[in-house]
């Protein structure tokens, strides 16, 4: 039976480990195999912030000579009663990460990376990352603790999982590592940004001789037929194994326990949505061993909060929520039904420890919600906003500007949409649209290249009624964001950790359960 290490690249928020990864590895490890995790993010992150730095003006001084502090900072809840020093704490941090990186000349924040020479949407680039893996900012922290990882026991397999942009460079540069100091180990990569890479037509074998395979969607069965020669192994949506990190290093306030009770969408109807377009089926299990399970990966790990990470939690699973709270706070994305609307339902809710409820509004104008197949109405999306709100849970609402079906005056209806419910909105992300290159959608439409790079996954259009990315950008900065109350809303929001410490905002002790289990 092989061995296998599997690493989560930078750079992603170090709020919370990587939940993909204590997928992967409680599944490997109820088959016998030997699983190690790397989260080489958290740590290159934390290495890079500690590292000497030279500072030559009066913020960077300042940030350096606080960064110790506002670390442990933002790891103490009693930050969070104060949005300024809160905000000054992540701006200082960030700062120094800023600078660090300027080192290198890298663009690195605490939720991106980028290179001036070196973009992640060609492949080319990809291999020159891994060719020059001593370039790369973190390489003198993966590449020791790589090394004491080989040291221990050499890896068959080292499975990278690559989920977002801004891990991609750095992955690769790891990769170009490992292979020169493992030779003979197979290297698989998976991830969702792998598999909306192996979606793209005609891509072909872009990274042959680095990477010996790549994974599409889950990849516990294909990773337990590579270590064990056992195909058709049956493995089950619970199951999460994060024993390999005392989770204490993020920087939140409380241990946050990722944890997803299903794979896939639900709905998966919404137009220009990469579940629809990737048609990736919808696996869920019984509520009631969701529950179980997570309160047993709850109590090993000690969490203080539980991130659902699914695409959307079903009415179902909320119900069973009320009926078997998971004695932890928690928050999540779900989709504006009329469960939302009922105030015993949400008071339910709130009663079973939801703090936030992430709500992919996307726009006030019910034609556009309409051509977006978004099965909404934006009458509803109000009685819920208020209902939600009067709860005491909060809002965290999601706008996109710019689709196909939307032109300026949807686009006022969605700030009036706005400024009539600002009292129930807690949260505002504002996002323009961007035109998936290879979604049915793309096909009626006039379309030129985004990205100059053959794993670009999106492309420019001529908007159907003139409503350019340009005019989109215009309205944003100088109509939309104008008025007090979206002003104040906006500046809510917790910078690059945006969602993922909004919730720590709203933390009040949860009331004993009272149990109305439904007949």
């Amino acid at each position: 039976m092989k061995s296998i290490l599997l690493i989560h690249p930078p750079v992603t928020k170090p709020c919370e480990p990587p939940a993909g990864l204590a997928k992967l590895a409680w599944t490997l490890n109820a088959q016998g195999i030997d699983c190690r995790v790397y989260d080489a993010s958290i740590d290159g992150i934390l290495g890079l912030l500690h590292r000497p730095i030279a500072a030559e003006d009066t913020w960077s001084r300042r940030a350096l000579a606080g960064r110790a502090a506002n670390i442990d900072s933002l790891r103490a809840l009693d930050l969070y009663r104060n949005r300024d020093r809160y905000k000054r704490a992540v701006m200082d941090t960030n700062r120094v990460l800023h600078m660090a990186g300027l080192e290198f000349d890298a663009a690195l924040s605490l939720s991106n990376y980028g290179s001036p020479t070196l973009s992640p949407v060609r492949s080319a680039d990809l291999v020159r990352a891994a060719e020059q893996f001593e370039s790369d900012p973190f390489h003198s922290i993966f590449s020791k603790t790589l090394a004491g990882l080989f040291d221990q026991r050499e890896p068959d397999i080292v499975g990278l999982s690559i989920n977002f942009m801004s891990q991609a460079l750095c992955a690769f540069a790891m990769i170009g590592f490992i292979r020169k100091q493992l030779p003979r180990a197979a290297i698989v990569c998976g991830g969702g940004l792998v598999t909306s890479w192996m979606n793209i037509p005609n891509l072909g074998s872009p990274f042959g001789g680095l990477i010996d395979e790549m994974v599409c969607g889950p990849g516990e069965n294909r990773l337990i037929e590579m270590c064990t020669g056992r195909k058709g192994i049956r493995t089950a949506v619970t199951g999460y194994d994060y024993s390999w990190d005392t989770m204490d290093r993020y920087l939140s306030p409380m241990r946050v326990l990722p944890y997803s009770t299903s794979r896939g969408c639900y709905w998966k109807k919404c137009a220009f949505c990469p579940e629809t377009a990737e048609d990736a089926p919808y696996l869920t299990g019984a509520p009631q061993a969701m529950v179980d399970d997570l309160r047993q990966v709850a109590a090993q790990t000690t969490a203080g909060l539980v991130h659902f990470l699914d695409n959307a939690l079903s009415p179902r699973l909320l119900g069973h929520l009320i009926d078997h709270p998971p004695d932890l706070p928690w928050y999540g994305f779900a989709r504006v039904t009329r469960h939302l609307t009922d105030p015993d339902f949400v008071s339910g809710l709130k009663t079973s420890g939801c703090v936030m409820l992430k709500l992919g509004v996307e726009s006030g104008d019910q034609a556009v919600l309409d051509a977006l197949s978004k099965g909404i109405d934006i009458g509803t999306v109000s009685k819920a906003l208020k209902t939600i709100h009067g709860a005491g849970i909060a809002t965290y609402v999601y706008l996109l500007f710019g689709t196909p079906a939307e032109n300026e005056k949807s686009a006022g209806r969605t700030l009036a949409f706005t400024l009539a419910h600002a009292s129930s909105i807690d949260f505002l992300n504002l996002a323009i649209f961007n035109l998936p290159a290879y979604g049915r959608e793309a096909h009626g439409l006039e379309t030129i290249d985004f990205y100059d790079g053959d794993l670009s996954l999106y492309r420019e259009f001529t908007h159907p009624q003139g409503w350019s990315r340009d005019r989109v950008r215009r309205f944003l900065s100088k109509v939309f964001k104008r008025p007090a109350a979206i002003k104040a809303i906006l500046n809510n929001d917790p910078p690059f950790f945006t969602s993922n410490h909004s919730p720590f905002f709203n933390l009040q002790p949860i009331r004993p359960h009272i149990c109305r289990c439904r007949d």
